[in-house]
């Protein structure tokens, strides 16, 4: 799998835009595109619902893959170990069923 920067750019490019014509759709500068293809900068997470909805692709599918990115990225940089994958996975499916069990209330 590639980076999401990556995934970004080959996206992009299949649909034959420029990194100008996409920042403008995208409302980020040109240089910033550059940037985020590169893994030089993060695409910011208010953006991703808008980069699902220009490039017609699920936004579960696209925000998935900008966590998945997020995170291995930060394991990568904390010299984490691989088991820290499937330790995150135990947790948040520790995390969804407490909040399954306690539910919520609204008034």
């Amino acid at each position: 799998m590639a980076s999401f920067g990556k995934f970004i750019k080959t996206e992009r490019e299949r649909k034959g835009w420029s990194q100008t014509e996409f920042g403008a759709l995208i409302k980020i500068n040109t240089p910033l595109v550059s940037r985020i293809e590169n893994d030089k900068k993060s695409l910011a997470l208010d953006k991703v619902k808008l980069l699902a909805e220009i490039f017609e692709i699920d936004y579960e599918k696209v925000k998935d893959l900008f966590f998945a990115d997020k995170f291995a990225k930060d394991a990568y940089k904390y010299k984490c170990s691989e088991s820290v994958f499937s330790a995150a996975e135990a947790q948040t499916k520790y995390l969804k069923e407490i909040n399954i069990t306690q539910g919520k209330l609204t008034f």
